[in-house]
């Protein structure tokens, strides 16, 4: 008998032994499906995102301020909107076309046959260049915001690019960004604010050929002249009686009603902000 109940009883803590592991495993089990399902639902859980450079080119309407208190181009606001894993790299340039930007000092000041101003030389620009470094420029990951078309519409050289030419530049800066393993994003030109009695009205071109290099490339394009004449009808920026300094207006533009005040270039970053996340542009997981 007492060979009965030692073997009984070890039998039974060898079920119980059993049923505890099982037990055991079974609350594991769900601990890690509970853990994944909470990773599925936060993919900030699943990677640390990297530090990323935004590059920025353009004109003195997307450019750092200079001496003076105005213009304020909206690229010297854009960084704000980030959180600390973002550094913007402005490199945009007051009267600078597309191509004077590209070439600076290479272009001539007279036209070909194809109706384009000369280059002297097809040697880029030190800030072209410098972005293009495969050490210190454009790094994989990176961004590269294009926004031109302001000056291009000269009718004379240096600052002069036709239509055909200005989509061929700016595809082949997308194109470059893409060869280095960086994200090109587009832009439209920005709008001055000109009415036609109560309404802002677009006075800008390239827009087809901005919308053209995007489809080329497969390039995000942000139509920010569009972005902008909304934004100045919704701010009731019309009618205007030629008074650009005072007022609404005046405390958005400066009084060439072009450029911008520290006001108005962080409502013009703010669209190019909005229409990232809008696009679902994956450096809209770093804007604050």
């Amino acid at each position: 008998m007492k060979i009965l109940r030692i073997l009984g009883t070890t039998a039974l803590v060898i079920v119980m032994a059993a049923l505890g592991v099982r037990a055991a495993s079974a609350a594991d089990s769900t601990a890690a499906n509970c853990s994944g399902a909470s990773r599925a639902a936060n993919p900030a859980l699943r990677s640390v995102a990297a530090p990323v450079t935004v590059w920025l080119a353009g004109d003195s309407t997307m450019a750092n301020p200079s001496s003076s208190p105005c213009p304020v181009g909206w690229g010297s606001q854009f960084d704000a909107l980030f959180n600390s894993d973002v550094t913007v790299k402005n490199q945009a340039v007051g009267g600078r076309s597309i191509q004077t930007w590209l070439y600076e000092g290479n272009v001539s000041g007279t036209k070909g046959s194809d109706g384009e101003c000369r280059l002297t030389s097809d040697t880029y620009s030190s800030r072209w260049q410098a972005m293009l470094n495969g050490t210190t420029g454009m790094k994989a990951g990176d961004y590269l915001f294009i926004q031109f078309g302001i000056n291009d519409s000269s009718s004379t050289c240096p600052r002069h690019v036709g239509p055909a030419r200005y989509q061929q530049l700016m595809t082949t800066m997308a194109r470059a960004a893409l060869a280095r393993g960086a994200h090109p994003v587009l832009l439209t030109p920005v709008a001055a604010i000109t009415c036609s009695g109560s309404t802002a009205t677009k006075n800008r071109g390239f827009v087809t050929q901005t919308l053209a290099a995007g489809a080329a490339t497969g390039a995000p394009v942000v139509d920010l002249q569009t972005l902008s004449v909304s934004l100045y009808n919704s701010l009731r920026f019309c009618p205007n009686n030629g008074d650009y300094g005072s007022g609404p207006v005046g405390a958005f533009f400066c009084n060439d009603h072009t450029h911008f005040e520290t006001y108005g270039a962080q409502r013009i970053a703010g669209l190019v902000a909005g229409e990232v996340r809008r696009q679902n542009l994956p450096l809209a997981m770093y804007l604050k």
